[in-house]
């Protein structure tokens, strides 16, 4: 047991020494990165390839003057259409944003594809551009050295509360366990939605809310949080004084919500035994 012990420690102290070489790494890679400039944010725009998710973050942040330096969208053939098809079935009804190629052709922005965002063809373009920020709007798990580029950070948008709700489909494991439902803005750090809260909102939901109308506020309100986050940026240059621990969840870290999972989400609702209505 001493020996076993022994051995995660070591490995421990390994993969520390590895994430502190990458950090190295990176500092030389983003050398000659500008100054920041107050009022303005430069930023990079990472998603998966035309996500809604994304469609309606980026819409946001042009809404309130903030244009990213580059969008770098995902298309490995498969996962970025299976996750769009996901994400557009759970909002049905609900209007979508213009599509990010529309959005960055009548602003002027520089739109690339890459087959993974954790790979090198992504850094290739963040080495170039050198973003001091880098936003997600709806991504794989981002990793070293994606996540220690940027010399301001990662910061992400989880249609979710943390540290409560880590996960996928946070708005039908939100129903299925009474958890209040709502948004989380915060800086990324290796884990699954892990790393400080910048912001977090909840949803006030009603009774005649739909499972498909709380995950399109989740997404909505997520865009509204990550605008409110850039716009803090841009007047300090910094999220220092925002940034709130999470600390531990009281819940498992959440995956797909299954057929099963959903149609008891859709039942509870629609007999209206959700736990935290408004009215």
């Amino acid at each position: 047991m001493e020996e076993q012990k022994q051995k995660v420690e070591d490995l421990e102290k390994e993969v520390k020494a590895l994430r502190g070489n990458i950090r190295t790494c990176m500092k030389a890679a983003n050398s000659g990165t500008a100054d920041f400039k107050k009022g303005e944010a430069n930023y990079a725009f990472l998603a998966l390839k035309e996500h809604p998710y994304a469609r309606e973050m980026l819409k946001q942040l042009l809404a309130a003057g903030f244009k990213p330096s580059i969008v770098i969208q995902e298309d490995d053939g498969k996962i970025a259409q299976e996750e769009r098809g996901k994400f557009e079935e759970r909002i049905k009804g609900n209007p979508l944003a213009p599509e990010i190629e529309e959005q960055c052709s009548a602003n002027g922005i520089e739109n690339v594809t890459v087959p993974h965002h954790n790979l090198a063809a992504c850094l290739t373009h963040l080495e170039r551009v050198k973003p001091r920020l880098v936003v997600l709007g709806g991504t794989r798990i981002i990793r070293d050295p994606i996540l220690s580029f940027p010399l301001d950070g990662v910061i992400n948008a989880h249609p979710g509360l943390l540290p409560e709700c880590r996960g996928s489909a946070s708005p039908a494991w939100s129903v299925y366990h009474d958890i209040k439902i709502g948004s989380t803005c915060h800086i990324c750090e290796p884990g699954i939605d892990e790393g400080d809260i910048l912001y977090k909102r909840e949803v006030p939901v009603k009774r005649a809310h739909t499972y498909k109308d709380l995950c399109y506020l989740t997404l909505c309100l997520s865009g509204t949080l990550m605008t409110e986050a850039v716009t803090y940026y841009a007047e300090n240059g910094t999220f220092k004084d925002l940034k709130q621990k999470q600390g531990e969840s009281p819940n498992e870290t959440f995956v797909n919500a299954s057929d099963e999972v959903l149609e008891a989400v859709y039942t509870k609702l629609k007999e209206q035994k959700y736990k935290h209505y408004v009215d």
